[in-house]
């Protein structure tokens, strides 16, 4: 099992952060731009056990994921595991932190890659991938919560 973590502070309120986390139609306004994003089933209001459907694409490749909502703890805890993705296994864990006047935004992404070693050999691409993402996703969140 593979593990990558972003982690920022940001001035907001811990409620704000969490609250803008919860709106799925945030999740189209913190994907880069080189990834269209389509909420499958609109009217999906976030609690734990409800399912989310998107579908991506990048590369012109489109992907079909299905995340469930695994654990939503108020104001600090929102976890969501992939049900169907590329991915043998994915589980995101958003924490949000006080810290004094700040809050601290952490992203926990555990997974694992499909194709045992052979698709071990494609982590390195995965890792930047991530990287790339959660650094925009980041950047966005802070500029629109920071407003």
């Amino acid at each position: 099992m593979k593990t990558f973590e972003k982690t920022s502070l940001l001035k907001c309120n811990i409620e704000e952060l969490f609250d803008f986390h919860l709106n799925v139609k945030n999740l189209k306004v913190i994907t880069p731009l080189d990834t269209s994003v389509e909420l499958l089933n609109k009217d999906f209001n976030p609690h734990e056990g409800g399912i989310l459907k998107i579908k991506t694409i990048k590369h012109f490749i489109p992907t079909t994921w299905e995340v469930k909502i695994e654990k939503l703890q108020r104001p600090n805890l929102l976890v969501d595991i992939a049900l169907k993705s590329p991915f043998k296994y994915w589980e995101h864990s958003h924490v949000f932190t006080k810290k004094g006047t700040l809050c601290e935004l952490k992203d926990v992404v555990k997974y694992e890659l499909p194709l045992g070693k052979f698709g071990e050999l494609f982590d390195f691409f995965i890792q930047k991938e991530l990287k790339d993402m959660f650094e925009f996703r980041h950047k966005i969140t802070k500029g629109l919560l920071e407003e």
